[in-house]
Parts: structure tokens; C-alpha cells; sequence
């Protein structure tokens, strides 16, 4: 019972967050504004910081930054809203449709026209759609889903007439494109009492007692199920270009940084997540992980993007490599501790590596 009542307190804190404007709605605009440049102008988009505010009418009309393009957004129940793109964002949105790329130069800065809000609507009309897709199932749907564009405003003055005299939830971004060459502020503003249709499928603040292990468990099998891969490096050699290209069969390279008590334990993207020692498990090679903290007094060696160490799978280690004759790579698991490893000199690794036995 003091679960349930733990798990019913953060799914209302949850409410409560998403009712002004939380996690739902900044997620789904980053989502929304970096899909529409990469699909629509093919650049790249970056949401460096991102807030969602209540303001008044009269707030947003100071919030415009000067020559900026405004917007007037359509959306349920004929409520209205606007989105604001800065200059340097707008002449960026221009540049990727006309030339094909950002430009790393400074335009001058011009009054937006009509030409120009043509150019954009597919852009806002796609962030908008992400938007509204990113929250299908959470209860800032209410509010954000369902606007497109309606009309352009080249002057911030009649804002405060077309809208609603009402608080806005604005969320306001500041995004570069391509890489940093343009900097600016893209600014949306919409009715904070929603208009929309709240989505079936949002958590409910009652739910029992039940649910908890039930999400736990499908969401064990989802992880147990997945697979990742690590290599086992022995050494790494940089080697000119020319060099490479002469390469054949039966040169010898040198590798003097190679140990095979030290072999490093890398995923995918090339990051060292580990160490290992090299040496046999019943007739296969194999990779013992190594407690370095008991090597040198240092930590153990720490796993990418987390706080988790290799000492702490020292009395847990399994092999991680198989022999070349087991495709599936999955040969019986031993407690390592238990098994002395051969002693090894690295002139005999040609030989190992090729028969599985020193």
C-alpha cells in the first residue's frame, strides 16, 4: 500500500507538471522543430535551451524580437496562437530553400514579407504536426495539438488585437542551424487554457497498485531482449594512408603498445567501457574482466555514460569472446575467479589467435 501511494504522488506531481506546460510539450517542440529542417530543408537544427512560460498578451507583443516574422496560428475551437521566427533563423530557413545551404555570413537585416511566409509555412506546419504527434498520448495535447497556419504579420502591433485577451503558454527556443552558423529564437505562443481533445491513453493518477509491476515486467522483457556488442582490442595502430594502400600478404606490423593482460573492452561508437585480460576458457579464447582498482589503487574502469564501474562485475564475470567455431557466441558460463588463465608472451599471439591454444 505505501507503494501504491508512492506511485500515485509522482504520477499527480506528473499532472500537475504537464498541466503548465512540462516535460510533454519541451520534449515535443525540440522533437518537432529539428525534424521539420532535417526533412524539409535538409539542416541541421539544434535546440539549445528551451522554456515554457505563462505570459499575458501583452508580454508576448514585448517578448518579439526586432524584424522578426510572426505567424497567426489556427487551431481547435478557433482558438488562436502565433509562432515568432527571429531574423537570423528566418534568413537561415530562406538561404536552405533558395541556395541549398546556411550561409557563414551575416545577412542584413530586412522587414519580413509576404514571399517569405510563404516560403516558410511548410517548416511551421511540420514542427507544429511533430508537436502534435510527440504528444499523442500526454495531456499537453489539450492545449498544443491541432494549430496550423493561418495568416502572416509583419508588424507585432496587431497581435494583441487578433488574439484572445487571455494567458499564453509560450515556449520559447533558442536554436542554431547548421552547426552554429545562425543563432536566434523561435517563439510559440498558444491559448494556455487548452481547446482539444484530452488523448485517451494519458495516466491516470488512480491507477492501482497492479500497474506498477505490470509496467516493470514488460519493461524487463523489452531490456533482457535486447543485444549490444563490445570488442575486445588489443591494440590500435594509426598508419599513413600511402602506407596502408601497400599493404600485402605476410607483412608484419609492429604493435609495441599490445599487452594481452590489458586488453581494452570498447562498444560500437569506440568508447572504452572496460578491461580484460586475455587467455582460454575450455579450448576457446576468451576475455576475463579485470578489477583494475586492485592493479594500480585507481578506480575501476567506468562504464560510458553511467556511474557504474568493471570492479563491480568482478565476481560476476563471464567470458565475453568466443572461438571462430562457435557462431553463436554463446559458450557455457564460468565463474573466472575459479580459473587460472595461461601465462602468455606476445610473440606466441599469432599462433593463439589462429588455433585457440597457447
Amino acid at each position: 500500500m505505501a507503494e501504491a501511494g508512492i506511485i500515485r504522488r509522482k504520477l499527480a506531481a506528473g499532472r500537475a507538471v504537464s498541466a503548465e506546460g512540462g516535460p510533454g510539450a519541451d520534449r515535443g517542440w525540440r522533437i518537432g522543430l529539428a525534424r521539420a529542417a532535417r526533412d524539409l530543408l535538409k539542416v541541421a537544427l539544434d535546440v539549445h535551451a528551451l522554456t515554457v512560460e505563462r505570459r499575458s498578451l501583452a508580454e508576448l507583443a514585448e517578448l518579439v524580437p526586432d524584424r522578426a516574422l510572426i505567424a497567426v496560428l489556427e487551431g481547435p475551437a478557433e482558438g488562436l496562437g502565433a509562432i515568432v521566427l527571429s531574423q537570423p533563423i528566418l534568413s537561415g530557413f530562406i538561404e536552405a530553400q533558395t541556395i541549398g545551404r546556411v550561409r557563414n555570413q551575416e545577412t542584413p537585416s530586412r522587414k519580413p514579407t509576404r514571399t517569405d511566409a510563404a516560403m516558410v509555412i511548410g517548416v511551421i506546419d511540420a514542427a507544429l504536426a511533430g508537436l502534435e504527434g510527440a504528444l499523442a498520448e500526454e495531456a499537453d495535447l489539450v492545449w498544443a495539438g491541432g494549430f496550423r497556419y493561418a495568416s502572416f504579420l509583419d508588424d507585432p502591433r496587431p497581435l494583441t488585437l487578433l488574439l484572445e485577451d487571455a494567458p499564453l503558454r509560450v515556449l520559447r527556443a533558442q536554436v542554431s542551424l547548421a552547426g552554429g552558423l545562425r543563432e536566434g529564437q523561435i517563439l510559440l505562443a498558444l491559448p494556455a487554457e487548452g481547446r482539444g481533445e484530452r488523448p485517451e491513453t494519458v495516466p491516470d493518477a488512480s491507477l492501482s497498485h497492479d500497474h506498477g509491476p505490470m509496467f516493470s515486467e514488460a519493461l524487463a522483457d523489452r531490456i533482457h531482449g535486447a543485444q549490444t556488442r563490445v570488442e575486445a582490442v588489443l591494440a590500435r595502430l594509426t598508419m599513413p594512408l600511402a602506407q596502408v594502400m601497400g599493404l600485402s600478404e605476410g607483412m608484419i606490423l609492429p604493435l609495441p603498445q599490445a599487452a594481452l593482460d590489458r586488453i581494452s573492452l570498447e562498444g560500437l561508437d569506440g568508447r572504452r567501457v572496460g578491461e580484460g585480460k586475455l587467455g582460454q576458457n575450455r579450448g576457446m579464447r576468451a576475455v576475463r574482466l579485470t578489477d583494475k582498482s586492485s592493479q594500480d589503487g585507481g578506480a575501476g574502469p567506468a562504464v560510458a555514460g553511467s556511474g557504474f564501474s568493471v570492479a563491480g562485475l568482478a565476481p560476476y564475470a563471464r567470458p565475453v569472446a568466443a572461438a571462430s567455431g562457435d557462431p553463436a557466441g554463446d559458450f557455457p558460463a564460468m565463474d573466472f575467479p575459479a580459473m587460472d588463465f595461461p601465462a602468455m608472451d606476445p610473440q606466441d599471439l599469432s599462433s593463439f589467435l589462429a588455433t585457440g591454444t597457447d
